[in-house]
């Protein structure tokens, strides 16, 4: 019997090694791309910043905005993965926080494409107007306009969330890991996320594809620019891009619930890994390559700071 059960013990013990190396290697594989998307996303910002020429154009107010929502959402995601692959339960306020700020920065980025879309087909279909209704103040304003709509749809969520019956639960402890699938408590509250979900981005797709078809229109027009049209379609054809690779976050979670009943756990555990990074990360550090290497006022310049942080890292770690 000793025999029997000191084998057993170590058997364990070596399990539990395994799975402890497994969740350390995982860590580090997704902590790391993390980081080095903040890091650009961060230098990013910072370069958007750092000269006036972007400060006051209305275009890169538009993406300030759409590159700090992706980069706070990239946090609060990477915070939600930590805790769910190191398998912390939380209380239902707390994960009910991160999971309303993590909607909302997930919600402004298609409502901001949209945004820029139709500051692109104004500023090819009605150039000699462009300046007179894309001002700085306008921008703003619609900047203003995006974040209240997308913190009134977040209230709304949390008066569902709060007429669920918590005084009937033993504990706030939750059961399960944090994530939006655990937040819907009750159908009501399900209901009103997929169909605000679904109208959203069919809406943006179709303001997109609209201004994608207007420039098209114009571009064919001798009135207008035929290099100004053929660069405006383009970025619109990105943002088009952009748009499909957000809405793939949204089912994020639903394919995950999915594959927990069909799979094991450690193969769940993997697809959980695998899909977090090509779901969750990729599409939130494209902006930033995208935008940012394609524009030709914003590279150098990025570059520039990426270049002369990555010097003065390597300075300090030789020294």
């Amino acid at each position: 019997m000793s025999f029997a059960a000191q084998l057993q013990s170590n058997v364990s013990a070596e399990l539990l090694y395994e799975e402890f190396l497994e969740r350390a290697i995982a860590f580090t594989l997704c902590t790391i791309p993390s980081c080095v998307f903040l890091f650009v996303n961060g230098t990013m910002l910072f370069t958007l910043r750092s000269k006036a020429v972007f400060r006051v154009t209305c275009r890169y107010i538009l993406l300030f905005n759409l590159l700090f929502a992706d980069t706070v959402h990239l946090v609060l995601c990477q915070v939600l993965f930590l805790l769910s692959a190191c398998g912390i339960r939380l209380t239902y306020p707390v994960c009910g926080t991160l999971t309303t700020f993590a909607n909302l920065t997930n919600v402004i980025s298609p409502l901001t494409l949209m945004v820029m879309s139709l500051e692109r087909y104004i500023a090819v279909c009605f150039a000699l107007r462009h300046a007179t209704i894309v001002t700085i103040r306008n921008t703003r304003l619609a900047v203003a306009a995006v974040w209240t709509f997308c913190s009134l749809h977040d209230t709304l969520r949390v008066i569902l969330v709060l007429d669920f019956p918590f005084e009937d639960l033993e504990s706030l402890q939750m059961n399960d890991v944090c994530s939006d699938l655990t937040m819907w408590l009750g159908s009501r509250s399900k209901t009103y996320d997929n169909a605000f979900t679904g109208l959203l981005f069919v809406s943006a797709a179709a303001v997109i594809f609209l201004s994608y078809t207007g420039v098209i229109i114009a571009a064919r027009s001798a009135s207008t620019g035929k290099a100004s049209a053929l660069k405006a379609r383009n970025t619109l054809m990105l943002h088009l891009v952009q748009l499909c690779l957000i809405l793939s976050s949204t089912i994020y979670s639903p394919m995950l619930l999915a594959l927990r009943k069909i799979v094991t756990h450690v193969v769940f555990s993997r697809l959980h890994r695998f899909l977090y990074v090509l779901m969750i990360l990729f599409p939130r550090c494209l902006s930033s390559l995208i935008y940012g290497l394609r524009d030709q006022a914003i590279r150098p310049v990025l570059l520039g700071h990426l270049c002369c942080r990555l010097k003065r890292k390597t300075v300090a770690v030789s020294g």
